[in-house]
């Protein structure tokens, strides 16, 4: 009989260790909307957001609300919606990728929303002016993120370590401050690849006042901008510059708003070495 009982607790004991195993620490839990129409939506979405020990999703199709459960160390509600995101779904924060959506089953096709803005129409003959809503495009706010680039890009030309500095930390703070959930599609996923690149290159040049080290920098911070900037249409036209002989021969690209050339990596030793390889527009 005892023998009997020690083995009953051994798979109590067991049972309880697997248990609390498979249980998340560290638990944090979120209600997101997560946009489909079915089961078999639920069965992706819920795929897509679960991680062995770090998150589970539970998806609900009448509410369209997800119930987010995730180790706070081991992952974030962002990681998790951005999977979802990439397996076809629209949620608050990401916009599937239209390829992804494009390859769901029929039945999981759902609505999706377009962003609009209202804008007064000033075409009416009367003397009022009547509130319209337009599917004009909002300008970007990464029209910001490419302004503040070309100020550091300007203080570099400048060979000016001090002002080079200061302009990184009004870019970083800038590309801190951007809205990713309110980004148009192509410059969403744009963004997601190199925000934080971006970040950390920014960074990076505020921290030191050496100007080399700073031009060494700004060389993969500006392939990076090429990047987003190919995916954002800007109002004006924007021009792909290279230097043939910056880095021991290697070459170096950047940015400008305009087509004269002005050396970021050289300055005033050799302000014109360079030449427009693309215009962006």
């Amino acid at each position: 009989m005892k023998s009997i009982l020690k083995t009953a607790y051994a798979i109590i004991a067991i049972l309880l260790c697997i248990s609390c195993g498979a249980q998340i620490k560290n638990e944090k839990t979120e209600k997101v909307k997560v946009y489909g129409n079915c089961e078999m939506c639920k069965n992706t979405i819920e795929k897509a957001g679960n991680l062995k020990k770090a998150s589970k999703v539970v998806w609900d199709k009448d509410s369209k609300l997800a119930t987010l459960s995730f180790d706070s160390k081991k992952t974030t509600e962002d990681q998790i919606l951005k999977r979802i995101a990439l397996a076809g779904y629209d949620n608050e924060k990401y916009f599937a990728p239209d390829e992804a959506y494009a390859k769901l089953p029929n039945c999981c096709k759902y609505q999706r929303n377009k962003k609009v803005i209202a804008k007064m129409d000033t075409t009416k003959k009367d003397s009022q002016h009547h509130a319209v809503i337009s599917e004009t495009i909002a300008p970007s706010q990464l029209r910001n993120v490419f302004e503040s680039y070309f100020s550091l890009k300007d203080a570099l030309v400048k060979t000016d370590a001090d002002l080079a500095s200061s302009q990184a930390k009004e870019l970083f703070a800038t590309i801190n401050a951007v809205k990713m959930e309110t980004l148009k599609m192509d410059e969403h996923m744009a963004w997601m690849k190199v925000m934080k690149n971006l970040a950390n290159q920014t960074e990076q040049i505020s921290l030191t006042k050496d100007i080399e080290k700073q031009r060494m920098t700004f060389t993969l911070l500006s392939n990076n901008m090429y990047e987003l900037l190919k995916a954002s249409k800007q109002p004006e036209a924007i021009y792909y510059q290279h230097c043939t002989m910056y880095n021991d021969g290697k070459g170096a690209d950047w940015l400008s708003k305009e087509s004269t050339i002005k050396n970021p990596y050289y300055g005033s030793q050799m302000m014109s070495c360079g030449k427009t390889v693309e215009t962006i527009k």
